[in-house]
């Protein structure tokens, strides 16, 4: 079984958890995820099943986007709600105080990665030094977001949502202890939906309890979910070949560029490579300097 499966994370659950039942119920050794989301975190988690694993290393930073509620007037150590509270205090922010510091956190920005997270330095993962009670300095890294929307506010309990849209490696958590800070009352992440990732809609994706009832009542239906490895490269452009240059990418040989049907436009990087008789074949790499498709890595049978 190759191809990407959408899922639906629910709470509580790892990434891996989500890996290990897809596993089990499509009955496919190779799978593997294509961005973690935190326990407490639900939302798109694509799945790679197969062949479409190869893919893993290659996926486009694309933005993703997030639904995220918070809490003002609270800070923990790990910067939401499950965390162990390190400060509370009576907050009276209002809508109005929240928008008007929205605006230093969008574009690019630079960001302190937090403490319980999976970055590594020296070695060891942050999360694990602070397991240990151990604060490390953290360079801080640049990310974009695009989009920091306010959807909700209530006065009285000082809780909030969000909308984002970010950028890869943006920690939604930070976002929400940084907009704290600036409202000098601290706030912690209380909820996170990511509703987009990889090219891929919330709309697009199926729970695992859903899953599960397949595995065990309609395999068909199952095996229907399952999208074409393509989906996480929808972003890239596209590369048609005719079949004797499709033949030569299929194994393994690049190609010049200018031979190429209508390719005047295309930049230098990744690409996704077509051909009328097989499909979807593989990714490309354009290098307009030296007229050539490279090839780099082949999904199609060959």
């Amino acid at each position: 079984m190759n191809g990407i499966l959408i899922i639906d994370k629910p709470c509580d659950y790892t990434s891996f958890d989500v890996v290990a039942v897809v596993r089990g119920c499509m009955r496919e050794k190779r799978a593997g995820h294509t961005g973690t989301l935190d326990p407490m975190a639900t939302g798109v988690l694509p799945i790679l099943l197969g062949s479409a694993t190869k893919a893993q290393s290659l996926l486009p930073d694309t933005d993703k986007e997030y639904e995220c509620g918070f809490k003002l007037g609270m800070t923990t150590d790990t910067l939401d709600i499950t965390g162990k509270v390190l400060n509370e205090c009576h907050s009276d922010i209002k809508k109005e105080d929240i928008e008007a510091v929205l605006p230093r956190f969008r574009g690019d920005i630079m960001q302190v990665p937090p403490m319980y997270s999976a970055v590594s330095r020296n070695g060891v993962r942050l999360y694990e030094l602070a397991r240990r009670g151990i604060e490390a300095e953290r360079d801080a890294r640049p990310v974009h977001i695009a989009l920091l929307e306010l959807t909700d506010f209530d006065l009285k309990t000082q809780t909030g949502s969000m909308k984002i849209a970010c950028s890869k490696g943006t920690y939604i958590r930070s976002v929400c202890d940084d907009m704290g800070k600036a409202l000098k009352c601290g706030c912690v992440m209380t909820s996170l939906r990511r509703t987009k990732a990889c090219g891929c809609d919330i709309s697009q994706a199926v729970s695992l309890d859903h899953i599960r009832q397949l595995a065990e009542h309609d395999r068909a239906a199952l095996e229907a979910l399952v999208r074409p490895t393509e989906t996480v490269f929808s972003e890239l452009p596209l590369v048609s070949l005719s079949e004797n240059q499709a033949f030569r990418f299929k194994n393994g040989g690049g190609l010049t560029l200018s031979r190429i049907r209508n390719t005047h436009e295309l930049s230098d990087g990744l690409c996704r490579v077509y051909s009328a008789d097989c499909g979807f074949i593989g990714l490309g790499e354009v290098n307009r300097e030296n007229d050539a498709l490279g090839f780099k890595k082949l999904f199609a049978k060959t």
